[in-house]
């Protein structure tokens, strides 16, 4: 039986990862570490709590005393780290907390799995991994054309970028010098149920139910490339289990969409689901200020993890926004809750 560790297992896509891991592998123990900060929320696991392969510990990266006790504790067999601060604006305001949790807690996860699997250079490690998952942040802006491939150098622009940057630099590093079997991962742009409200997606979600204003950066020409985030779930799966150690692989949708376009998509499926008229919502849009440091274009070619591990995107992104707008309107506690700041009342009424 493996115990696998996954950092950040109660936010977004961590929650994904962490319900497909408990469901698919019994026989596995998954341990969920979160310090469910504003975007860990344990509602998004009320359907495996009772599991008996799943446990949750609450506790922050950050703290190195905590993270190696918990390991030599545990005994973990592997991790999967998605524990980060993500969201860009706030690491505008405050990049220290990014420095912090995206590098120092992934440092220290690094040393508690070198110091427990004690690696030597040559030895493989199959029984063991350390998969570390990034962004497609770390490699800038893209012009008109082209695409983020695995062999593309690091650019980074803002704060939570380069330090998702340093954070991918350190795994590699620690695989270099000390034979840690890591992995790595860069994803576009997650969409889907249990998104927390300040994305774009969601929160745009949100305002149209209760007519408000959409804020669009700019123009709204920034294209980015839109990933469902059970497709993104399925990939770390496939990685995890599959890729050789010291690989790296992005991870995309083939979905390049500009901000407006798919605000404008929202707003028109928004209107039929609520029965509005026709581009009732679309009267909500608002332009603001641009933010710094704002890429103009992310691209992904997934094609090595297709070719060498089989993944593939499984829905295209009208498809894929249609089913998050259901789920949505279908949880309206749910969101009503994370709105309010009442969903951070679960974990005392829990544990």
């Amino acid at each position: 039986m493996k115990k696998i560790l996954i950092t950040g297992g109660a936010g977004f896509i961590g929650s994904h990862v962490v319900r497909l891991f408990v469901n698919k592998y019994p026989n596995s123990t998954i341990v969920n570490l979160d310090k469910l900060t504003y975007a860990g929320n344990l509602e998004n696991l009320k359907d495996i709590e009772q599991k008996p392969n799943y446990r949750f510990v609450k506790g922050d990266i950050v703290d190195a005393t905590f993270i190696n006790a918990l390991f030599q504790i545990e005994q973990f067999d592997a991790v999967i780290h998605l524990a980060a601060e993500s969201h860009v604006d706030r690491s505008i305001t405050n990049p220290l907390d990014f420095v912090m949790t995206n590098v120092i807690g992934t440092v220290n996860l690094l040393n508690a799995a070198k110091h427990l699997w004690k690696p030597v250079i040559g030895n493989e490690m199959t029984d063991k991994r350390f998969y570390h998952v990034s962004t497609d942040e770390v490699y800038g802006t893209l012009g008109e054309t082209g695409m983020f491939t695995e062999k593309t150098a690091y650019d980074p622009h803002s704060p939570y970028s380069a330090s998702k940057a340093s954070s991918d630099h350190f795994v590699r590093a620690y695989g270099d010098t000390y034979g840690l079997p890591v992995v790595i991962s860069n994803c576009s742009n997650n969409y889907g149920p249990f998104h927390f409200p300040e994305k774009l997606i969601p929160l745009c979600i949100n305002n149209i139910k209760n007519n408000k204003p959409l804020p669009i950066y700019g123009k709204g020409e920034n294209i980015r490339d839109w990933l469902f985030v059970e497709d993104h779930a399925r990939a770390i799966d496939v990685i995890f289990h599959d890729a050789k150690n010291y690989s790296t692989y992005n991870v995309g949708g083939h979905n390049e969409w500009t901000n407006i376009d798919v605000i404008r998509l929202l707003c028109k499926i928004m209107d039929h689901k609520l029965g509005r008229s026709e581009g009732e919502s679309a009267k909500l849009i608002t332009f603001v200020k641009d933010r710094a440091g704002h890429d103009l274009r992310y691209a992904i070619d997934s094609t090595k993890l297709q070719n060498e591990l089989g993944w593939k995107p499984s829905l295209q992104f009208e498809e894929g926004l249609e089913k998050t707008v259901d789920w949505f309107l279908e949880n309206i506690e749910w969101l009503n809750n994370i709105t309010t700041g009442e969903y951070k009342e679960y974990y005392e009424k829990q544990y």
